[in-house]
């Protein structure tokens, strides 16, 4: 072996640095060599994921296969991801003298990886990266005739024209696997399979043991849950010796790829050179907190992320390090071990207690226990020091030993309950009630003080605010005047509101108070002085919504008013805050109802015609009665509001344009809003007009009279894309039956 690798060191030494596709006997590659396919689509080279590139800076290094002209590099294939290459120039990708592709290390005189196969010994062969992504091993006088190809071998990332097979003869299938984390492509807990059972249908599994989605089975031309089928031609081969699915692009233009993501979700992700961005246009299951213990041993997921994952009370992360590259396997640990634990036998010690967690998918693995009380159960799970948990309800007692996983907050499916976690008494313990008796007396003291103080720096704030700077961050710290924010909106005064009144109104933005979070900060219900119930947006410093989208809604809502549109209250600036106030809906938004199987049947015929009829005749106003011609850009089911009669209001306007004179359609490299809702044009080209919220109001209207949600966290049992699904029930004449079945007694309201 020693002869042969100093011989390819040297032959290493004359590959050119121009590109070339090919990997022969002659020219292996090292170091900072690559080979590039003939298309110049693909690129196979040294690549370091902890830097994203493939320079020398990095100790950890992979053969792998990325796109040539996509940057961040974006990889396709990993050989050897459980090896790790310290030094690429010591170390050769070259053919073998059994013909085989190998990975050598020359400073340990070993063999790292090959592609295994057997090569007929008369053959020589070489390695040919193709436009399809594929490192080929084939003949040297015939490259048609290839002996093996890493797109039939995937790592994370199924590729147009890949098979994802099943070896009928061994019952063996081809994996997608997901990396450990955004930097590490070692195999990680999550993987894509055929079914080995021959069930003709995709699983995700868990830890290779647990299955928790299927894609249902293959009916000779779909899925039950479609595959992209917008995008992509599906194709399913079946024989005796194997069976297989492939698939290709509509348009092959379009750059587009299948991977088993580190969150356990089967995505297919696009490129937009308009954005130079990927996009996910489909993934599965659909509710990031659908996979199967996705935030490890003692971490909770909260489907109202990001971020999905978080540790109960008295844990913390484990390896913050891996939380902060999305790999939550390694879950949390105690921050206090329990008594029993650190002094099981002293009866002078606080025992251990337990704190409800309302509202929560209890954790797998239950045992149950004989009790006829929730107390009689507690004390069962107290006298042994290895039960962690347990529950008491119409069904029995339940206990947990070991590790808790699979829990989920704010949960109201089938498996859902009280759990009562146990946990060291300190940490239940409240220091600030010994301060109460102390406290109540000097606030009731001072509080006549703070009064008269607040009457009169109320007063000097509105004498000088029109020319006081703030400091508002949104992306970089930018100083700008109220005048400047608030540019063209009439009466300023009357919507200016001060902080000190929105945090009494909200009880300090309290989380009793709140009514929902997203990326754009927390949105809580909150009563002014005057009775006058209000929801307040309160944007959060790091928010998505930045300077732009603040003025855009601000200038959008305070000057347009429509029975069918929200209505602005006011707005607050101070102390670096970003807070829009808004009439409070008591009804909340349109998807809290319509998609929850008990709130839904509230939504008779008559109400969701009006609510469609509403949103319509917003939509008239934006386009064609308000001094503004508006694009929402943002239609959706969370986004239509509810008063108290069920009447809709349109909210949001953060990402709505303004369209001048005559104009009726642009063009923007920024592509945002919810995918799903967008119009093709728009989420291809960035294309947008009024055309482009009627797309997104058939949607809605689809999802109204379906009462199925076409995109967004649903039980992965009953989600299709919706849009798909109509067109198949239309076209074969039967698309009646998709109408909600509790609508079907309603008659049509005059």
């Amino acid at each position: 072996m020693a002869p042969l690798a100093f011989l390819l060191l040297l032959l290493g030494q004359t590959l050119l640095c121009t590109a070339v596709d090919t990997i022969s006997s002659t020219t292996p590659l090292s170091g900072e060599q690559r080979i590039v396919s003939k298309g110049n689509k693909f690129t196979l080279g040294f690549y370091s994921p902890q830097s994203n590139a493939t320079s020398s800076s990095s100790s950890t290094y992979y053969i792998a296969i990325w796109y040539s002209n996509i940057l961040p590099v974006t990889t396709v294939w990993t050989a050897a991801t459980d090896v790790l290459v310290s030094d690429p120039t010591t170390t050769v990708l070259a053919i073998g003298s059994d013909g085989n592709l190998v990975l050598l290390d020359q400073s340990r005189n070993r063999s790292l990886w090959s592609t295994n196969v057997r090569v007929p010994a008369s053959s020589s062969t070489v390695a040919i990266i193709r436009d399809s992504g594929s490192l080929d091993l084939a003949s040297a006088s015939n490259s048609s005739v290839t002996y093996w190809k890493s797109i039939e071998h995937p790592t994370n990332t199924w590729l147009p024209g890949g098979k994802l097979t099943l070896d009928k003869t061994t019952g063996v299938s081809q994996r997608l696997v997901s990396w450990r984390n955004n930097t590490n492509p070692s195999p990680g807990l999550f993987s894509l399979e055929l079914d080995p059972s021959g069930t003709q249908q995709f699983i995700i599994q868990w830890n290779d043991s647990i299955s928790y989605w299927t894609s249902g089975r293959w009916n000779r031309n779909s899925f039950r849950i479609p595959l992209a089928p917008e995008m992509s031609n599906m194709q399913f081969v079946d024989n005796d010796d194997e069976s297989y699915f492939l698939y290709s692009m509509k348009d092959d233009s379009i750059i587009s790829r299948f991977i088993i993501d580190v969150s356990g979700q089967i995505k297919q992700l696009t490129w937009m050179e308009i954005s130079k961005q990927w996009v996910l246009f489909w993934s599965e299951p659909q509710a990031q907190c659908e996979v199967y213990a996705l935030c490890g041993a003692y971490g909770s997921c909260n489907s109202n992320g990001p971020p999905y994952c978080n540790c109960v009370k008295g844990f913390s992360q484990k390896i913050q390090n891996n939380w902060d590259l999305q790999d939550y396997s390694g879950g949390c640990k105690r921050n206090t071990p329990l008594q029993c634990q650190t002094n099981p036998r002293s009866a002078h010690t606080q025992s251990d207690m337990f704190f409800a967690m309302e509202d929560v998918r209890l954790p797998d693995n239950s045992r149950g226990a004989v009790a006829t009380s929730s107390q009689e159960c507690q004390m069962i799970c107290l006298k042994n020091c290895s039960c962690n948990a347990y529950t008491y309800d119409s069904t029995g007692c339940f206990v947990w030993h070991g590790d808790l996983v699979n829990l989920q907050e704010q949960y109201s499916g089938d498996g859902g309950g009280t759990l009562l976690l146990r946990l060291v008494a300190s940490e239940l313990s409240d220091p600030e009630k010994s301060k109460t008796a102390i406290i109540g007396p000097v606030v009731g003291g001072v509080a006549a003080v703070l009064v008269i103080l607040a009457i009169v720096s109320l007063f000097l704030f509105r004498k000088c605010r029109r020319n006081k700077t703030l400091q508002i961050s949104g992306g970089a710290r930018t100083n700008l005047r109220y005048n400047d924010l608030l540019d063209d909106i009439q009466s300023i005064d009357s919507l200016l509101l001060d902080l000190s009144t929105l945090k009494v109104a909200t009880n300090d933005f309290g989380e009793g108070n709140m009514l929902g979070k997203g990326g754009f900060g927390m949105v809580h219900k909150g009563v002014l002085p005057d009775g006058k119930q209000i929801a307040v947006k309160r944007l959060c410093q790091n928010s998505r919504q930045g300077l732009g989208e603040l003025k855009s809604e601000l200038v959008l809502v305070a000057k347009l008013r429509h029975r069918n549109l929200v209505n602005l209250i006011g707005v607050c600036l101070e102390e670096q805050e970003k807070i829009l106030v808004y009439e409070f809906m008591p009804n909340r938004s349109l998807d809290t109802i319509l998609f929850d199987s008990g709130r839904s049947k509230q939504l008779d015929w008559g109400r969701r015609f009006k609510i469609i009829n509403g949103v319509a005749r917003g939509l008239q106003y934006l386009y064609e009665d308000s001094q503004l011609k508006i694009v929402h850009h943002d239609l959706k089911a969370s986004n239509i509001l509810l008063d108290f009669d069920y009447n809709p209001k349109i909210s949001d306007f953060g990402l709505a344009k303004i369209f001048g004179g005559d104009q009726s359609e642009d063009v923007t490299r920024r592509i945002a809003g919810t995918y799903g809702y967008m119009s093709p044009e728009y989420a291809m080209h960035g294309q947008y007009s009024t055309k482009s919220d009627a797309f997104s109001f058939g949607v809605l209207v689809l999802e109204i009279v379906t009462g199925r949600r076409n995109n967004g966290s649903c039980n992965s049992e009953q989600y299709i894309y919706l849009v798909n699904l109509v067109w198949e029930y239309w076209a074969r004449g039967n698309a009646i039956e998709l109408i909600d079945p509790s609508l079907i007694d309603h008659p049509c309201p005059n």
